[in-house]
């Protein structure tokens, strides 16, 4: 393939991906959080608990501006903090149950809708050629 056939590629996948993760996004039902507040949750839900530092430097943000997201959460009731273990003086968050089962639940519509678009939307040879371009995508994923 050529430099400009893989550009035009590299365009229409950024752009098939973009709606796809909006078709997604909207049946996860999170109501109105924010991105960030919604990759946080999926950050502690990841990684486990972790200190509003800690999380900054994850999401590549400013301690003061993750102290709000934070904040949020928490008012949201979606996180809690307790005191870190190692260290006292530090605040270690980490998702609620109420939070876990709504990332649950969310996860469960995505999935579902998905499940049903490749059963109505693809024959069963395109359904095999998905399988094998999420491999594809698996190794573009890994990053560098």
């Amino acid at each position: 393939m050529d430099d400009g056939a893989a550009l035009a590629l590299a365009a229409d996948l950024r752009t098939v991906l973009g709606q796809l993760k909006r078709h997604l996004r909207a049946q996860a039902g999170v109501g109105d959080l924010t991105l960030s507040q919604t990759s946080v949750l999926g950050r502690l839900d990841r990684d486990g608990p972790s200190t509003v530092t800690g999380l900054a430097r994850t999401e590549g943000m400013r301690p003061q501006s993750m102290g709000a997201i934070v904040s949020a959460l928490e008012n949201a009731g979606l996180i809690r903090g307790s005191p870190d273990p190692k260290d006292g003086r530090q605040t270690l968050f980490s998702l609620t149950p109420d939070c876990e089962e709504l990332i649950r639940v969310s996860r469960a519509a995505k999935e579902d809708w998905l499940f049903h678009a490749i059963q109505s939307k693809l024959e069963p040879v395109e359904q095999e050629q998905l399988a094998s371009l999420v491999n594809l995508l698996k190794r573009l994923a890994e990053g560098e």
